[in-house]
């Protein structure tokens, strides 16, 4: 039996750095910028406060430049927190752009760029009816922006964590490569990790499993889908504690 959804009143959403780039694209596009925001601003608009995790994949791949061997892992990773103040800029300037205020806040000391994040102050943006863009991961290497939205959620006290991705929930499969795989409408973490089907990786998927914060999954391409995620409708996979 389907487990019974609600409406969230402050959600992280996390969303990866190709998101902005569009389908095989590099660099930020105007039109996945555009989207995003506008989807953002309405979701914001239905009555949830929101915070924003973004990647930085779209910008470099810190990763593959370490597993290739030109830099040090740690090295790697700080450029990967820099491609993330990118796209929270971006993103933060096209939610403004909308009429609705938001704030970048960043891991990384950047005073002259964006806000140091400080997590009562974060709390004090969105208690105003801010959006607050999160960058720079959690400022330390070796961990990723699945386990920077799961440390944020927690420590912002978020309903849920709304995890934007390319397909319409979780499958048994790649969709792509397995025409047969089925979605999944609900999936417990402990499931998600014993069928290691990639929700997230196991350091987030710990956390929230801790945490007691449950993961939606959904496809952010479909206009509204962000919306009705917030408000507890049918969207997606959800993945509970």
């Amino acid at each position: 039996m389907p487990t019974q959804r609600k409406k969230f009143s402050r959600v992280l959403l996390k969303l990866s750095g190709e998101a902005f780039s569009g389908e095989g694209g590099f660099g930020v596009d105007s039109d996945e910028l555009r989207l995003i925001a506008r989807e953002i601003v309405e979701a914001h608009r239905a009555g949830a406060q929101m915070a924003v995790v973004v990647g930085g994949g779209n910008i470099i791949r810190g990763a593959q430049l370490a597993r290739d061997g030109l830099v040090h892992r740690s090295t790697a990773d700080y450029m990967g927190m820099l491609g993330t103040v990118i796209n929270g800029l971006a993103l933060r300037e096209a939610i403004t752009e909308l009429g609705q205020a938001a704030r970048c806040m960043t891991a990384i000391d950047i005073p002259a760029v964006a806000e140091p994040f400080i997590r009562l102050r974060a709390i004090r943006h969105m208690e105003r009816g801010e959006i607050v863009v999160l960058a720079g991961g959690i400022g330390n290497p070796f961990f990723t922006t699945d386990t920077t939205a799961a440390l944020r959620a927690t420590e912002l006290e978020c309903d849920a964590i709304l995890k934007a991705t390319k397909v319409d929930g979780v499958y048994t499969a790649d969709p792509k490569k397995h025409p047969d795989a089925t979605r999944f409408d609900t999936l417990t973490i402990r499931e998600a990790l014993d069928q290691k089907l990639g929700v997230m990786d196991m350091t987030a998927l710990t956390m929230c499993s801790e945490q007691g914060l449950p993961i939606v999954v959904f496809d952010f391409h479909r206009p509204g889908n962000i919306a009705r995620a917030v408000a507890g409708q049918p969207v997606g996979t959800i993945v509970s504690p």
